[in-house]
């Protein structure tokens, strides 16, 4: 199978530096892979109360400044909703995905019954209350129903991370698909996406890892093929916390060649690359591509 690898941003902000750290590793881990790889951009706008207008051009517009061009035109998931309305009926069919009339305040009752409290950043395992029927509440969410796939802990290997597992039905619960008033759950539209696309290889920030069990789950429930998985090292803000839209991170600077240059290479240390030595971006990224090749072609996959 031809070697594909994708950069997938939300338009809810510019690209910033954790976020550029994420497009430049896709890009070389495709490039490393010869000429026949494909690298491919995706804008993940299935959100559309949270996308900014005018947001996708403009992630194009910083990419195409740092020389990061996709082998293909881009897509956009707003595009694709006939693809996810197919997979949640094949769940559906399958027995494997339910309506849900809990508010977030219902989850976090029936959990303190339970015994649990949230942590912040922590996930709502959902109890599975309304898995047998909504009990005359109207439906907020169709979730998936991982008590019905088989249990234990999921492995796989992380291609940086190394050996993972999850289990799933225990640390997350039935997670949501999609939300009643309409927007697609990151799960399965970025399930659906990669296999349409022939996706084989996902790199990605390290603060998506904790989503790869639930999306393999998803894969194996859809008969979908798993790509292989390398999540990158996150870039933090002076908090500690990682790097994003909404604790302010700054949008990169790509308004002149000197400056996308400049931040090309901030984001190469991150990912423990060398410092560029050449004078324009398409030239430092063609001498990054044979040190990612020694970083992380040789591992496991």
């Amino acid at each position: 199978m031809r070697a594909t690898g994708r950069f997938a941003p939300s338009p809810t902000g510019p690209l910033h530096a954790g976020s550029l750290v994420a497009a430049l590793a896709s890009w070389l881990d495709v490039r490393a892979r010869g000429d026949r790889a494909r690298w491919l951009i995706r804008i993940e706008d299935a959100d559309t109360e949270r996308c900014l207008p005018g947001m996708g051009a403009h992630i194009l517009q910083q990419l195409a400044d740092c020389a990061l061009l996709p082998d293909e035109p881009p897509e956009w998931q707003t595009q694709r909703t006939a693809r996810y309305e197919a997979a949640l009926a094949t769940l559906q069919a399958r027995g494997l995905a339910y309506p849900c009339g809990c508010s977030r305040k219902d989850i976090d009752l029936a959990l303190a019954r339970l015994g649990h409290t949230h942590e912040r950043h922590g996930e709502r395992v959902y109890p599975g209350t309304c898995r047998d029927g909504l009990h005359g509440k109207p439906a907020r969410a169709w979730r998936f129903a991982t008590h019905r796939m088989p249990g234990g802990e999921l492995q796989w290997t992380d291609r940086r991370l190394g050996p993972q597992q999850q289990d799933v039905q225990r640390e997350v619960g039935d997670f949501v698909l999609r939300r009643a008033d309409g927007p697609w759950a990151y799960q399965l539209a970025v399930v659906v996406d990669d296999a349409e696309q022939g996706v084989t290889d996902v790199v990605r920030g390290e603060d998506l890892a904790d989503n790869t069990a639930r999306q393999i789950l998803l894969q194996q429930a859809l008969g979908l093929p798993t790509p292989s998985y390398l999540h990158t090292p996150l870039v933090r803000g002076a908090d500690g916390d990682k790097l994003s839209k909404q604790n302010g991170a700054t949008a990169i600077d790509t308004a002149t060649p000197a400056a996308a240059l400049a931040a090309l290479d901030t984001a190469a240390r991150a990912l423990g690359l060398r410092p560029a030595t050449a004078g324009d971006c398409a030239a430092a990224l063609a001498g990054w591509v044979p040190e990612w090749r020694d970083l992380y072609n040789s591992r496991p996959s």
